[in-house]
């Protein structure tokens, strides 16, 4: 009886605090609105003939009720029916709808003491929705209870769903991607005190292990091969495939689904988050049910795309939005600034930061970021078991203002800002989590291929096949000894009469197709798309005979990888050096790009999609110099430097991700230990990994306990 009532009384002084809370924002939201209206001349809370100021407040209080009655009863409606709306449309539709919404509880005032014009509204709405939720923010923040439950409403929840059992004894783990920052970097940061709550967690016990990543060391091979176990035939960020002749792009809708499929086909598993799983902000679902922002989802229309309904959780409450859009033209300001100061201070190396590029960084660093913090801020208050997010500020902003400076410390410190929400949120979650950080690359420095010898990789390629190329290329000393050394091949091939073929050069060259040259950072691929099959040295050097002396050749160029007849495929540098892909070790022309390389190269040159050649460039261990072939001083999708060095910072209670003096090596691999740990947590309900070369089920560590496979994977 006497347990009775104490809970009465709980839930007495509960409901007392929530009134209060209510009548606080109530009059908050009145004052801010009687300073509206003294500031505005278009915002009127009066009669044509004048009111007193207690009339004129009482106008204020129920206008002010009346907007925050819409925002809490109609605004989700509203969001909900525009899920179909792009991100960025839907964030700048938030304004005007939430304008009409002070309009309409303006009408409603009696005897139409309240009016403004659209305009006005809208600028009333904005400050009237910030106001209301900083004030409910800062009065819930000392009371546990009232802050649960303003998370609650904000990620678009009323409580946990009922699946979640036990949660005390079931931990959730949220592994969080922190795209393009690598090892080398992320020690930094913590030792500078740009992130202070990873510093805390590693001096707690975290542990931080650098793991290695394949020769494409980027965004798609890697996403792939974590969230779906297997990124074979993934050659770069984009490349031809010749027996279909379709470009594949990394970030395009159509090529994810496409590379989703082929995985999930030769996997036989559906991904890491089949079960109980949500995958925000990636370009891969990793079969997970719950979608926020994921790529590969984008291009479908109906109602199986679930991809959308991440907005809803966040715009649900306007003054996400408004918050969101002050945040959104901050940044923009601020890259503007930067840019501007680098090109008075004239530093180097420097690409253009103009055009799109300041609303691109604002997307990348601010909306995207907000929609995918919230998201998982409403799946950890939800229980889900698994969630994977990736936050990719930091390699937007280091691609065109480098790895290292001011500009990316400003990045780092708002992702460790980041990682504290998500840390104090997982306290309300009504069970544990285990968070893990990882990336997925880093980005090595360096000057643009271009900058640096005043040609592109394309024109380099251009010129080493006689192919006309721009005067200006002409006149570079890289340009004019292509030409010369083009010039020259033809001059001798000419001498005879006939090759092997049975073809005049004069009608090899008539005949050729021009090459398909694809960038992906400092990764080249050159491709000849009227040849059906992936050709060998002998069939290039008959059509084109400086090409590949020109490329190996070049001190923009690290190494060239080309299929042979002779010596199935041979790696070419500069000086002469030619070694078969079967004799290839971490000595010789890739020793100045680490161990594991060799491995690397000799995996591409397995895949069925590998391009006719693969051009790495030129790699400085003194100074970790790379040369992207596109406009970017920050890169990565190649060999050399930091960009190959990605890391995984994990729990304590969390097994080691690899044993004493062993290293952790490629994206398929750290899928291995993300799905042990996913074993470790929710036990046997996580399916067994499917090998995708034997298909049987390959236990990820050894246990105690019976084994069951979930029947719905």
């Amino acid at each position: 009886m006497g347990d009775g009532r104490w809970g009465g009384a709980e839930r007495w002084r509960s409901a007392g605090g929530t009134l209060g809370r209510v009548i606080v924002v109530w009059a908050v939201s009145t004052l801010t609105m009687l300073i509206l209206a003294g500031l505005l001349p278009d915002f009127e809370l009066q009669s044509a003939d004048g009111d007193s100021f207690t009339r004129t407040a009482l106008t204020a209080a129920a206008a002010a009720g009346a907007f925050g009655l819409l925002g809490a009863l109609v605004w989700p409606l509203i969001v909900r029916a525009l899920l179909l709306v792009p991100a960025l449309v839907l964030g700048l539709l938030v304004f005007f709808l939430n304008g009409s919404m002070l309009l309409v509880a303006l009408w409603v005032i009696p005897d139409g003491r309240g009016a403004a014009n659209p305009e006005t509204a809208v600028v009333v709405a904005a400050v009237m929705s910030a106001v209301a939720s900083a004030t409910s923010t800062g009065l819930a923040v000392r009371d546990d209870d009232a802050y649960r439950r303003r998370l609650y409403r904000l990620t678009g929840r009323t409580r946990p769903r009922a699946s979640v059992d036990a949660p005390e004894q079931v931990p959730g783990t949220v592994f969080l991607q922190l795209d393009g920052v690598g090892h080398h970097v992320l020690r930094d940061a913590v030792a500078d005190g740009l992130m202070p709550t990873v510093a805390a967690w590693i001096a707690d016990g975290h542990r931080l292990t650098p793991w290695r990543t394949d020769w494409s060391s980027q965004t798609g091979a890697s996403q792939l091969g974590i969230l779906h176990g297997s990124n074979e035939d993934v050659p770069a960020f984009r490349w031809y495939e010749k027996d279909t002749g379709r470009l594949m792009v990394s970030n395009r809708p159509a090529s994810a689904v496409e590379l989703q499929r082929r995985a999930v086909r030769r996997t036989g598993d559906g991904g890491l988050l089949t079960v109980d799983g949500a995958s925000r902000g990636n370009l891969f679902s990793g079969g997970a049910d719950q979608l926020a922002l994921v790529l590969s989802m984008a291009a479908r229309r109906g109602p199986r795309n679930r991809s959308r309904a991440g907005y809803f959780a966040y715009f649900s409450d306007p003054a996400n939005a408004v918050r969101t859009a002050g945040s959104f033209v901050a940044e923009c300001g601020r890259e503007i600034f930067q840019s501007t100061r680098a090109l008075l201070r004239r530093d180097t190396p420097r690409v253009s930061r103009g055009g799109t590029y300041p609303f691109v960084r604002a997307f990348a660093t601010v909306l995207e970021r907000d929609v995918v913090v919230s998201a998982v801020m409403g799946d950890m208050l939800g229980g889900r078991t698994a969630v994977y997010a990736d936050l990719v500020a930091y390699d937007e902003v280091a691609h065109h203002s480098g790895p290292h400076g001011r500009d990316t410390d400003q990045v780092l410190r708002r992702l460790d800002r980041s990682i504290a929400l998500i840390a104090t949120v997982a306290e309300h979650a009504p069970r544990p989590y285990r968070i893990v950080l990882l990336s997925d690359h880093g980005q090595s420095a360096g000057e643009t291929f271009e900058g640096a010898y005043g040609l592109t990789l394309k024109e380099l390629v251009r010129a080493g096949c006689g192919l006309p190329v721009p005067r200006r290329v002409r006149r570079t000393r890289s340009g004019s000894e292509a030409r010369d050394a083009a010039r020259d091949a033809l001059r001798l091939a000419l001498h005879r009469p006939v090759d092997e073929t049975g073809e005049t050069a004069r009608e090899l060259s008539a005949r050729s197709s021009e090459p398909l040259v694809l960038a992906s950072g400092n990764l080249g691929l050159v491709s000849f798309p009227d040849v059906p099959h992936r050709m060998t040295r002998e069939e290039i050097d008959r059509r084109h005979p400086a090409l590949l002396r020109t490329l190996a050749h070049h001190p923009g160029v690290g190494f060239v990888l080309v299929a042979s007849a002779e010596h199935g495929s041979v790696v070419l540098a500069r000086g002469g050096v030619e070694v078969p892909v079967a004799e290839l070790d971490d000595g010789g022309p890739l020793a100045v790009f680490g161990p594991g390389a060799a491995r690397a190269v000799r995996r591409t040159d397995g895949f069925p999609h590998v391009a006719d050649i693969m051009v790495n460039s030129m790699y400085d261990p003194a100074t970790g110099t790379v040369h992207a072939f596109e406009e970017q001083i920050g890169s990565h999708g190649g060999l050399g430097g930091e960009q190959s060095h990605p890391f995984l910072l994990s729990p304590p209670e969390l097994s080691p991700p690899v044993g004493a003096g062993e290293e952790l090596i490629g994206a398929e691999q750290v899928h291995r230990v993300l799905r042990r740990w996913l074993r470790e947590c929710s036990g046997p309900q996580v399916p067994l990994e499917i090998s995708p070369s034997t298909e049987e089920a390959q236990p990820m560590l050894p246990v105690d306990r019976p084994v069951a496979q979930d029947k719905n994977h």
